[in-house]
């Protein structure tokens, strides 16, 4: 288990991941959908996670969303990176009800955020737009290449859902262990 904590203004965030994990979580950021979507998150990954997050929620969200991203993402690069004995690609198409969203990712070091999901306005009191600010902080922090496609579906909660489903099950498959493909590039390097 590593932990890592961020401390600012407007959040103290402490987070500990085990990327081997069984997929357990301890989740309290004081946004009650995203704890929600993150305990989903280490379910299907099988990553486990314990994060607490103090923020200025009286404000709004964003900055709670947003940071809780920055420092899971950066976690998980040290937990990955250098890459090696690692899948490095990783795909997943998760359904939900009518819904279907694709997750396709490489762990490349090089961050890159393609986000298409048909998300506005609010699930609860949650602000659907801080789901793209979640994951812009996440991959850049994460340094991986990462398109998340809405393929179908009209219910928010569920499009929201499968797409952090299909990043767990992505990731799973891209950090799972491969002896055979040591470093998984010709550079010999990422």
């Amino acid at each position: 288990m590593i932990t890592k904590t961020r401390t600012t203004k407007e959040t103290d965030i402490t987070i500990s991941l085990e990327l081997n994990g069984t997929g357990k979580s301890n989740i309290n950021t004081g946004v009650g959908f995203l704890d929600h979507m993150l305990e989903s998150f280490s379910k299907h990954s099988l990553i486990d996670l314990d994060i607490s997050c103090k923020g200025d929620t009286h404000i709004d969200d964003h900055h709670s969303v947003e940071d809780v991203g920055i420092v899971l993402g950066s976690l998980l690069a040290d937990a990955i990176y250098p890459v090696k004995n690692m899948e490095r690609f990783g795909s997943a198409n998760i359904v939900m009800d009518e819904t279907c969203v694709s997750c396709d990712l490489d762990l490349s070091n090089r961050p890159f955020l393609v986000f298409e999901l048909a998300v506005s306005g609010k699930v609860g009191q949650f602000d659907t737009e801080l789901v793209e600010e979640f994951f812009r902080a996440f991959v850049l922090n994460a340094r991986m290449s990462m398109h998340i496609i809405q393929l179908r579906g009209k219910n928010k909660h569920h499009i929201i859902e499968a797409a952090f489903k299909s990043v767990a099950v992505a990731i799973r498959r891209a950090t799972a262990y491969n002896q055979r493909v040591g470093i998984p590039s010709t550079k010999d390097v990422l």
